[in-house]
């Protein structure tokens, strides 16, 4: 049974009634909520200091939420933190807790403030104690009733409805409205493109609510949560979807986070088109209209509906400067009278696209109306995916972020002369083919288990009727809209689209992460000790750098694709094997997402970070199912990301997300944790090594499950819900697995046995054969493992853990000694290092921490130390020009988690050779 987390708003709001002229009637209200506004701190006293990720704060005012660990004991409870600009002045935030450590103490809190380049200072500092709190009464303003959700931040007033098509039903700035029914719009069709003598069925199918509800209420920050369908005409239902709404105290934009699940027939149905529509009101006068689009690169086009400059009649300098900045121009009596006079013969342009139908092109096109021929205006490499619509006297500022690394997307402004112009943000853009989501061959034969080992055994395609499909997969993507009461200059533009395309985050030095011992201490920071230390620091930051090129050189872009990476190399033709079975998308295999959350907690890296960032939305959205069948696993690496037979917890597993969820409060990386806290009813449906002799648990309460890939996930997903929430039945089943692992005849070396899934004990196996599996320990294991015995007291499972640690790169005598049996050298021993290297932590071993140290040197399939060798190709032999090394990702990334666990764990590295 799942429990709710408290949410923050619960603990923090109070709820009465107040009359507002603004929401239009009296009902229950969340806010006005006092919160601390301190008096100055002493400059002298302490604090967790802060700083923007990569120094980019934010230009103007705007809402931040961000997230800080802390040790154990170390913070009672969040209410009583107070954030301040470098010691001196202190600032209105928002403060609650994401996760406890064992004893009650804060392990996680979020916060949420309004801050702009003004408040940074040198750094923020988060101060525990010694500020003398006075009461403001000040917050956003949240009413609600049966039809909808009124938010008045104190700059604009929105309506949320809970019933019919709308999401966002007006936007307000002051006496203006900005923007009004927004509303998702899909365009559907049930061929990929148009085949001679097939006709061509389209239907246009646009959101139906669900339900909406205020998720997060505070005095700083507001989350309203819209799920629902997309709905046609005829009652065809498609794509369920749920918006995330965000909206800060004294601020006029709202940050959109929308997700669609895949439950569509992927060789009946095609998407065309997948948007988020506004109607932007329209009271300027024509040539005082105005749209702007801008550039990745920070150029902005610019142009009126109606232009007054390059006519053969001048209208005057003052008049077309006015214009071209976007302020109102002088009244029209001031005109050049040949201008006034000649005004209707000016044509309007009310329609404009902007599309990016690849990582390297886009095109804005414009015409007068339907009806009419589209002229070309401007081309470019890669659009921001933002711009503006509206008037001198005010409009909407709006931006996809990830734009063209998120093609095919596409903007569109119909009508902006008339006095309702349509604004439309597509995700998936009509310009380009439709969504063709089918597997990229017919099975080629393998009917039969013989035949599908056969295909694994040339392609590593993990081949099966029916399991390559897209169903239940997701997507979620990132938008913002902003409320204006003028056209912003060209400047003022490409700043907000800045902070729009890489929103301003406040993060810790990466020596705090490190003190504050989460994430089971398993990396260090700071300057390298020792010309040793140097030479890892410097090929950890090779293998990143090489990365980042390949995404690039690549061009590892697309709506489906973007923030994956690929498995393996072809040397021979100079590409990644992007079309070869289980070697193209890497799906996370062999901890690829850990790689880099470690890595930016160990370094800081603000591209880091990036990386990671998008690689967590993809993994978590794209690569798993979260309905249908297989629902909520994921699937191994593949030609297409959902292609692989083997559904697996080791792809969905919530170690992967907790860095992303833990660092921003993101509500919908949240959503993917909680999803797999019943994932092991999946595995009674799904055997997930049923290729390689797993035989399905006998029993309806049952279920066959490995204590690596399997219960590692699993045991991320009930921990993070047990520190999030302090749920004691989760709680229980963790311990239960974890007790009965260890009393196995040989711990973790027993490799599986049969879970109950209601208690999570597993049964005791009755032989004391050793199974070990080199993957066993390679998708998030050993960091989960480190993370409960730090939290949990459970003796046996602690000797069971620290037994496999010791045993896998061990020799056959010391396997004989200490086990009474042997087996044979398993793979990955490079990558096993880092367990030896915490068994020599924990146990204060000194030769086990020299002997993890020679087994990361060793290299055992994996990498010797040293920076590869890269090669730079060029036409004509290749299509572009690129860098290529004798690298694979597996190797990659868990030579980089043993890298960084090893000096964690091991202290010192020996020098080369030693």
């Amino acid at each position: 049974m799942r429990r709710q987390e408290k949410k923050p708003s619960q603990q923090s709001r109070r709820q009465f009634l107040k009359q507002s002229s603004v929401l239009l009637s009296s009902l229950p209200f969340y806010g006005k909520v006092p919160f601390a506004m301190p008096f100055p701190i002493p400059k002298h006293q302490h604090g967790t200091n802060l700083h923007w990720l990569g120094n980019h704060a934010p230009d103007t005012k705007r809402g931040v939420t961000w997230g800080v660990p802390w040790s154990k004991g170390a913070l009672k409870d969040a209410e009583a933190l107070v954030l301040a600009a470098a010691g001196e002045a202190n600032l209105c935030a928002q403060h609650w807790v994401t996760a406890r450590w064992p004893d009650g103490s804060v392990k996680w809190s979020a916060h949420a403030a309004v801050l702009g380049r003004e408040d940074s200072g040198a750094d923020l500092v988060l101060h525990k104690e010694g500020a003398r709190l006075v009461r403001v009464d000040k917050s956003i303003v949240v009413a609600e009733d049966d039809d909808a959700i009124r938010v008045n931040t104190g700059s604009i007033q929105c309506v949320f409805p809970k019933k019919g098509g709308n999401l966002i039903k007006s936007i307000q700035l002051g006496t203006r409205m900005t923007a009004t029914d927004g509303q998702l719009v899909l365009y559907w069709q049930n061929l990929p493109e148009q085949v001679a003598g097939e006709p061509l069925l389209s239907e246009v199918l646009t959101s139906e609510i669900r339900d909406a509800v205020v998720e997060h209420a505070g005095p700083i920050r507001v989350v309203i949560k819209t799920t629902g369908i997309h709905r046609s005409d005829t009652g065809r239902e498609l794509l369920p979807f749920t918006v995330r709404c965000y909206c800060y105290l004294d601020t006029s934009s709202i940050r959109m986070v929308h997700t669609l699940v895949y439950d569509a027939d992927e060789y009946t149905d095609f998407i065309r088109g997948l948007g988020v529509r506004f109607t932007v009101p329209m009271t300027d006068p024509l040539y005082d209209r105005h749209i702007r689009f801008c550039g990745d690169n920070g150029g902005v086009f610019g142009e009126a509906v109606k232009g007054l400059t390059g006519l053969r009649r001048d209208p005057g300098k003052e008049i077309r400067d006015a214009q071209i900045a976007g302020n109102a121009t002088p009244p029209i009596s001031t005109f050049n009278p040949s201008v006034a006079k000649g005004l209707p013969y000016i044509p309007s342009f009310g329609d404009y696209s902007l599309t990016q139908l690849t990582p390297d092109g886009f095109e804005i096109r414009k015409r007068t109306t339907a009806g009419h021929g589209w002229l070309s205006s401007a081309h470019g490499s890669r659009a921001a995916g933002a711009g503006y619509i509206g008037g001198a006297s005010g409009g909407l500022v709006f931006g996809i972020r990830n734009f063209w690394q998120s093609y095919p997307a596409q903007i569109d402004i119909r009508h902006a002369h008339t006095d309702a112009a349509g604004l439309t943000l597509w995700l998936w853009a009509p310009h380009a083919p439709a969504m063709d989501l089918r597997f990229y061959h017919d099975g080629m034969g393998q009917d039969t288990y013989e035949e599908q080992l056969a295909g694994l055994d040339i392609t590593y395609e993990d081949y099966e009727p029916e399991f390559g499909t897209p169903y239940g997969v997701a997507r979620t993507s990132e938008l913002e809209i902003l409320a204006v009461d003028r056209t912003p200059t060209h400047a003022e533009l490409a700043n907000r689209v800045k902070d729009m395309q890489h929103p301003p985050l406040l993060v810790c030095n990466p020596t705090y992460y490190e003190k504050s011992g989460v994430f089971g201490g398993a990396f260090t920071a700071g300057p390298p000790k020792s010309v040793a230390e140097k030479a890892i620091e410097e090929q950890l930051a090779f293998y990143i750098d090489y990365y980042k090129k390949q995404i690039e050189q690549h061009r590892w872009y697309g709506f489906w694709n973007y923030g994956d990476v690929m498995h393996n190399y072809d040397h021979d033709r100079h590409v990644w094997r992007y079309d070869v079975g289980g070697y193209a998308w890497d799906n996370s295999e062999l901890s690829t997402d850990l790689w880099l959350w470690y890595y930016f907690l160990r370094s800081g890296r603000h591209d880091v970070f990036r990386m990671a960032e998008a690689m967590t939305r993809h993994t978590g959205e794209v690569d798993v199912h979260h309905i249908g069948r297989f629902a909520p696993l994921g699937s191994r690496h593949n030609v297409m990301h959902w292609g692989c037979s083997a559904k697996q917890l080791r792809i969905s597993t919530v170690m992967n997300r907790r860095f992303l969820y833990y660092l921003t409060a993101d509500e919908r990386i949240g959503d993917l944790m909680r999803e797999q806290i019943e994932a092991v009813h999946a595995l009674q449906r799904i055997v997930p090594g049923r290729k390689v002799g797993q035989i399905a648990a006998k029993g309806e309460d049952k279920v066959s499950m490995s204590f690596g890939t399997d219960w590692g996930a699993l045991a991320s997903a009930w921990f993070t819900e047990w520190e999030r929430t302090g749920d004691e039945e989760i709680k229980q089943r963790l311990l239960n697995s974890m007790e009965s692992i260890g009393n196995q005849p040989q711990g973790f070396l027993t490799s599986s046995a049969n879970m109950d899934v209601h208690s999570g004990t597993f049964e005791r196996v009755g032989n004391s054969n050793i199974h070990v599996s080199h993957l066993s320990a390679a998708f998030g294991l050993p960091e989960i493992c480190a993370e409960l015995i730090g939290s949990l007291h459970v003796p046996v499972f602690t000797k069971a853990w620290l037994q496999y640690c010791e045993a896998y790169n061990a020799d056959p005598a010391w396997q004989k000694r200490y086990l009474g049996q042997t087996f044979s050298k398993p793979n990955l021993g490079q990558g096993h290092s880092r367990l030896t290297a915490y068994a020599g932590w924990f146990l204060k071993d000194l030769t086990l921490k020299e002997r993890a140290w020679k087994e990361f040197y060793a290299g055992a399939s994996g990498m010797k130390l040293g920076i590869p060798s890269t090669i730079r190709l060029a036409p004509p032999e290749v299509l572009s020009e690129r860098d290529e090394a004798p690298l694979s990702t597996n190797a990659v990334a868990q030579w980089g988690l043993a890298a960084m666990q090893c000096l964690a764990f091991a202290g010192d590295p020996m020098e080369k050779g030693a």
